[in-house]
C-alpha cells in the first residue's frame, strides 16, 4: 500500500464517475496523451486503453509500483513512464516532440504552472485537468466575473474554448484534500500565442485588482500616454483590471507600446 505524500500534493483519484467523465471528454483525434501525476494509475489504466500515453510521476515509489503495474503496456509501447520533475524537462517550447492534449489530475502545487506551461507549448492542443476549483475558475474566469485576472485573460486569447465539466467533492479522492476540485477542458487556439512582455503587462495591470486600472498604470507609463490610449479605447478612468476585455488588453498594450514608440520618435526628432 503506498501511503501519499503530502509535499507532493498526493489526492489519488478513486471516483469511477469522474474518471469516466474525463475520458469522455477527450477530444476525437489522433494526438498523443500526457499525463502529469499518474498516481496509483487509476486514470492511467483507463488512458492506455485509448490512446499512447507519456505519464510524468516526480515520486520515486510510486513509479516503481506504476512500472510494475503497468508492464506490459510498457512493453508494448503503450505507455512510456518517465520519472522526474516535469517543470524541468519542459524544454523551452514544447514538452513532447509530437501533437499531444494533456488529461491529467494534477498536483495541486502546481496546477497553475503546468496549465500554463501547456498553453505556451506549441504541441499542446487539448488540456483537460482536474484542479483545485479555485484555479479552475480562474482559467475559465472572463471580464466581469470576480475570479477574473491575468491568467484568464491569458487562457481566454490562447484558446478556442474554456469550460468546466464537472466539479468533484474531496470525497472522491484518497485522501481526501480539504478543497473542493474541479475538471476543465481548454481548447487551445494554435494559431495565438501571448508574447512574455504582455504577460509582465498583465502582471502591473493587476498588480493591485481592487485598484482602478490606470492607477496601476501609472507605476510604468505617463498620464498623457494613458489617457490619450484610454480615450482611444473609449475606456473609463474609473474601470477596474476585472473589468476589461481580455481583447482589450491586447488592444490596449498595442496602444500604450506604439504611443511610446511615437513619444520616443519625437523626441528624438525634436533633440
Amino acid at each position: 500500500m503506498h501511503l501519499s505524500k503530502k509535499r507532493f500534493g498526493q489526492n489519488f483519484l478513486k471516483d469511477e464517475f469522474i474518471l469516466l467523465k474525463i475520458i469522455e471528454s477527450m477530444p476525437h483525434n489522433n494526438n498523443h496523451i500526457v499525463e502529469i501525476g499518474p498516481g496509483l494509475g487509476d486514470l492511467t489504466r483507463k488512458l492506455v486503453k485509448c490512446k499512447d500515453v507519456t505519464a510524468f510521476e516526480v515520486d520515486r515509489d510510486l513509479y516503481a509500483v506504476l512500472q510494475t503495474e503497468f508492464i506490459q503496456d510498457i512493453r508494448s509501447g503503450s505507455l512510456r513512464l518517465l520519472l522526474g520533475d516535469v517543470l524541468e524537462r519542459w524544454d523551452s517550447s514544447t514538452l513532447i516532440k509530437s501533437k499531444y492534449d494533456l488529461i491529467a489530475n494534477l498536483p495541486y502545487y502546481i496546477s497553475t504552472n503546468i496549465i500554463l506551461r501547456a498553453l505556451d507549448d506549441d504541441n499542446c492542443e487539448n488540456i483537460i485537468v482536474m484542479v483545485q476549483k479555485e484555479v479552475a475558475n480562474k482559467f475559465i474566469a472572463s471580464a466581469r466575473d470576480k475570479h477574473f485576472s491575468s491568467i484568464g485573460v491569458i487562457s481566454q486569447l490562447v484558446s478556442k474554448s474554456r469550460r468546466s465539466i464537472i466539479n468533484v467533492s474531496p470525497a472522491s479522492f484518497s485522501p481526501p484534500p480539504k478543497v473542493d476540485s474541479t475538471v476543465i477542458h481548454i481548447v487551445k487556439n494554435m494559431d495565438n500565442k501571448v508574447s512574455t512582455e504582455f504577460k509582465k503587462f498583465l502582471k502591473l495591470c493587476f498588480s493591485q485588482p481592487r485598484k482602478k486600472l490606470i492607477k496601476n498604470l501609472l507605476n510604468e507609463f505617463d498620464k498623457n500616454l494613458l489617457s490619450h490610449v484610454f480615450d482611444k479605447l473609449k475606456l473609463k478612468y474609473t474601470i477596474r483590471p476585472h473589468e476589461v476585455d481580455a481583447s482589450l488588453y491586447s488592444l490596449l498594450y498595442k496602444g500604450i507600446n506604439n504611443g511610446r514608440e511615437y513619444t520616443a520618435s519625437t523626441n528624438k526628432f525634436n533633440d
